[in-house]
C-alpha cells in the first residue's frame, strides 16, 4: 500500500478541510453539509451524532441560530491515504470564543476525518471531534494552546 500521498490529492484534501472550517466560521450550515457524502456521520465534541447530510444541515442550522459559536483555527497533523479513494485527515483545533482573540484551552480538540473520492470530488464520510483534554498532563494542553494561538495570531484557519 502506498504510504505517501499524491501532492495533488493533498492539496485537494487541505482545500476541503479549509472549506469545512470556513463554512463553520461563517455559520453556513448548508455549505458545511454539502462537503459531506449523503450518508456521512458526524460525532461532535460532546458525543452527539448527526447522520446524513440532512441531519448535519438541520443540526448546524439550529446550533448557528441558537448559539454564538466560536471560530476554529487548526493545524493539520496528518493526511494519510488508505486507498486511491480514501484518506484520513487528523488535525489539532482550537476555538476563539466570539469577540475574542485568544484560544480557549478548555475546548481544544483533535479532529479526525475519513475522506472519500466519489470519482468527481473528495467528500467527508466521517468527522469526529474529540476533546484534547490530556487529563493529568497540563503541559500538553499548554503546548497545544500555544501552537494554536500562533495560528490564530497569523489570522490563519489551517496550517
Amino acid at each position: 500500500m502506498k504510504t505517501t500521498i499524491d501532492k495533488k490529492v493533498e492539496v485537494e484534501i487541505r482545500h476541503l478541510y479549509k472549506a469545512l472550517l470556513e463554512k463553520w466560521n461563517n455559520h453556513d450550515a448548508q455549505g458545511f453539509a454539502e462537503l459531506f457524502t449523503p450518508m456521512a456521520n458526524v460525532i461532535g465534541f460532546d458525543g452527539s451524532q448527526m447522520n446524513g447530510r440532512q441531519q448535519i444541515r438541520d443540526g448546524l442550522t439550529a446550533i448557528f441560530q441558537e448559539h454564538k459559536v466560536a471560530t476554529y483555527v487548526a493545524i493539520v497533523e496528518e493526511i494519510r491515504p488508505l486507498s486511491g479513494e480514501a484518506c484520513i485527515l487528523r488535525a489539532q483545533v482550537g476555538m476563539l470564543p466570539p469577540g475574542q482573540q485568544k484560544v480557549n484551552p478548555e475546548v481544544n480538540a483533535i479532529q479526525t476525518l475519513l475522506l472519500v473520492y466519489s470519482g468527481k470530488q473528495w467528500q467527508i464520510e466521517l468527522y469526529q471531534n474529540t476533546p484534547a483534554a490530556f487529563h493529568g498532563r497540563p503541559e500538553l494542553v499548554q503546548q497545544l494552546s500555544q501552537a494554536l494561538q500562533k495560528v490564530a495570531d497569523q489570522h490563519l484557519v489551517v496550517l
